[in-house]
């Protein structure tokens, strides 16, 4: 049977508040012999305190929950390494609720936190329609970073890529190999970094005398399946493509699949940028270019400024956006100077 507070305090001879005060390194009142007699009667019997039982007498559980929308997608296990690792060193755990990329889960899980009464949550959102549940948050009094998935509010702090800058650089980067025909694969276009990473691949585009063709667009869903299902539709009705900028690097891993299953070679006959740089990136033959996010800093900064938060300091950013940065390796060349994908 688990040794009880009162327990504690019947063997040590004084009252359970006093047990509670010594536990809570709160000893004003209590003195040295009776503090060390109750730690070393805690010590000896194992007691462990009820963590949930000691919050609501610090009104601290020394939790925090993360959110995220597809535990699958290797880019958020880094996030939420970094997120563990930095909790770890100030002595929080983590929660870690994964939502499927579904609003009704997503929901559950926030009440579920708040029932735990964890100290502050890092969140990555589905989808903007849930951002009442993220101001809600906000105004009972739990602290909230937003990661990755940005929602327009000048209460939010948040940790974030310049998703618009690394969609840029991965259309710059094909131009400036030579590639005119250039499509696209974005993520799921009610979430603002995907049109972000679109709107950057536009701006690559426009700026360098290039129409914006709506017909090399097609939306994904930042899955693998959508890299395939979206390189099949792409290629049958145009030919004429020379390379793919898919907006993560799962879809990506489907772009090659398909590329592969009609025959053509990457990056002789189609080049492919992705976007994440997550560690099979380096694996696939060819290794993939892609835009990195630094996806394990981004946890740790996140993780530092929940925790400040927590801890009632002020944050010198509200809002940390870090820069992409373009990886270059196998899957992107030249093109030809003649093109034959009949």
């Amino acid at each position: 049977m688990a040794v009880t507070i009162k327990d504690i305090a019947k063997l040590a001879n004084v009252s359970i508040t006093t047990v509670s005060r010594v536990i809570n390194n709160k000893t004003e009142g209590v003195s040295e012999e009776t503090r060390n007699r109750i730690l070393q009667l805690v010590k000896e019997l194992g007691y462990q305190p009820n963590a949930i039982a000691r919050g609501l007498v610090t009104k601290k559980t020394k939790t925090v929950g993360l959110i995220i929308p597809d535990i699958s997608n290797p880019f958020f296990p880094d996030i939420a390494r970094g997120v563990e690792d930095s909790a770890h060193i100030y002595g929080y755990n983590v929660f870690l609720c994964n939502t499927d990329d579904n609003l009704e889960k997503e929901s559950e899980y926030i009440n579920a936190l708040k029932e735990k009464y964890v100290d502050g949550i890092i969140f990555t959102s589905s989808a903007p329609s849930n951002y009442e549940h993220i101001m809600e948050l906000i105004k009972s009094g739990v602290p909230v970073i937003m990661m990755d998935r940005r929602i327009e509010s000048e209460d939010i702090y948040g940790v974030f890529i310049d998703n618009y800058e690394g969609g840029y650089l991965a259309t710059k980067h094909l131009i400036d190999l030579g590639h005119r025909k250039i499509a696209c694969i974005t993520g799921p276009l009610n979430v603002r970094n995907a049109r972000e990473r679109l709107a950057g691949y536009k701006k690559g585009l426009l700026e360098n005398g290039l129409e914006v063709d709506e017909e090399l667009i097609f939306e994904g869903d930042y899955k693998i399946n959508s890299g395939i299902v979206g390189t099949e539709k792409l290629l049958n009705n145009n030919k004429d493509i020379t390379a793919i900028f898919a907006c993560n690097d799962l879809m990506a891993y489907g772009a090659y699949k398909t590329i592969r299953s009609y025959g053509y070679k990457i990056p002789d006959d189609i080049s492919i940028v992705g976007f994440d740089d997550i560690q099979l990136s380096q694996i696939l033959e060819p290794q993939l270019t892609t835009i990195r996010q630094p996806a394990y800093d981004m946890g740790l900064t996140a993780a530092r400024m929940l925790i400040k938060l927590i801890e009632g300091k002020k944050l010198n950013k509200k809002i940390v956006t870090f820069k992409p940065q373009l990886i270059i390796r196998q899957s992107t060349g030249t093109v030809k100077e003649e093109k034959n994908y009949s």
